[in-house]
């Protein structure tokens, strides 16, 4: 078997081999691939259907629903890796909740934290053992609870560091890196509202279409009535943040969220604060094809690339170029674009910047509309393309997410359910 796995590498280095987009339709017994992406419903922080819930709980009760749908047995999981950013004890509670649904002591349990890309990242670290050799299947996750205090820094960084004018900026909130974004590359207030009007335009024609369906794991959860303390237990099957009948002309009206900083980010034309999680599914082919599992998209790769922290949300305008010169692809050969809408100053920077065709991008809503749980959001994208994938029959995917402290992250996918 080694020695198939060794012939099966060395393949890829020959001279003469494919490559751009002959090289990732192919088809190898290596390659890492998708058999299953789903997510919980994404709600609203302190108001939705997850505000009382916790992490570990959300963990595990997604977890059972991966491993129901898929099928597969608990025992074949060799490791859990969960992207969460605002819990410093998300190792404890990954390990615990994978136990708890049923995947033995056997298998391994951690946690990344690349800030909003966390889920993308824990998608690379599992594809990354598997192509090395180390494990044969995995699950990705990605998840946070931002009805939950929030971790963040508790003093300045130590003057040393602060001396570095690119370090000291990364102590800016996300808010004001929103504006300097907007000031710095003349995004008017209105170009954001008109692109946060089209994400919600898109959410909710893809929420009453049904599209969000097949992505979407229900969730059970506990929910307190604020006013009379009674506790409920509820189903969750829909996403609530978004908001129906929203236009332009209703988003005009909503005050600037960060007068400090400027006056062209608001509550209506940035990501909400959101609660949710996913699961991605990941194994070698030739395991799957062994277990029957349905092949639902290659995973080709990812990269991260870095900008000036000051303007952190213009992240995917040096990963996607990045990453589509490692495949030696063009813009013009991906059918659909995810980005996240962290702030739409920046959306309709990367937008630009990029000369993407919006049609393409975030066809079902992106953040503004749909939320955005930090660690969550990374892997949520890629339930979402390749759902959005399947529906339209499209084949080369690329997600990508802007990062806090000036980086961004994109990976690539071959949808096989074309």
């Amino acid at each position: 078997m080694a020695a198939d796995r060794l012939s099966s590498l060395l393949s890829h280095l020959k001279p003469g081999s494919a490559t751009g987009l002959a090289a990732i339709t192919q088809k190898n017994p290596d390659d890492v691939v998708i058999t299953l992406a789903v997510r919980t419903p994404l709600t609203k922080a302190r108001k939705g259907g997850l505000k009382d819930s916790e992490l570990d709980y959300v963990l595990y009760a997604l977890l059972k629903q991966t491993l129901a749908k898929s099928q597969i047995d608990p025992a074949l999981v060799e490791d859990v890796c969960l992207g969460n950013v605002n819990e410093a004890k998300a190792a404890y509670m990954v390990r615990a909740a994978s136990l708890a649904a049923g995947i033995p002591h056997t298998a391994g349990a951690s946690s990344v934290n690349r800030f909003c890309s966390s889920g993308l990242k824990a998608v690379q670290d599992i594809a990354a053992q598997i192509q090395l050799g180390s494990i044969d299947i995995g699950i990705a996750m990605g998840a946070e609870l931002m009805s939950a205090p929030n971790d963040r820094l508790d003093r300045p960084f130590n003057e040393e560091v602060l001396r570095n004018q690119e370090a000291a900026d990364c102590m800016q909130p996300m808010g004001q890196t929103s504006e300097n974004v907007g000031k710095d590359f003349n995004i008017s207030r209105e170009e954001q509202d008109r692109y946060a009007a089209e994400s919600f335009r898109r959410a909710e024609a893809a929420q009453n279409n049904g599209w969000f369906d097949d992505e979407i794991a229900p969730i059970t959860a506990k929910v307190k009535d604020p006013k009379t303390g009674e506790v409920k237990e509820v189903l969750l099957t829909r996403d609530d943040g978004i908001r129906p009948g929203t236009t332009f002309e209703s988003l005009s009206k909503i005050r600037p969220a960060f007068p400090q900083f400027g006056d062209r980010s608001t509550g209506g034309n940035s990501s909400q604060v959101t609660d949710g999680a996913a699961a991605v599914l990941l194994m070698r082919r030739s395991k799957a094809i062994e277990l029957n599992q349905p092949i639902l998209a290659k995973f080709c790769g990812a990269t991260v690339a870095g900008v000036p922290p000051r303007v952190m949300g213009i992240g995917p305008t040096a990963a996607i170029p990045k990453l589509l010169s490692k495949f030696q692809l063009d813009k013009s050969q991906i059918d659909i674009f995810e980005i996240n809408e962290a702030f739409a100053s920046m959306a309709v920077y990367c937008v630009q910047n990029l000369g993407l065709d919006h049609a393409k991008v975030n066809p079902r809503g992106g953040a503004i509309a749909l939320g955005h749980p930090l660690g969550a959001t990374g892997a949520r994208q890629i339930a979402t393309i390749l759902s959005e994938a399947r529906r339209t029959k499209s084949k080369i995917l690329v997600t990508s997410m802007c990062i806090g402290t000036g980086q961004g992250m994109a990976g690539l996918f071959v949808n096989e359910q074309v």
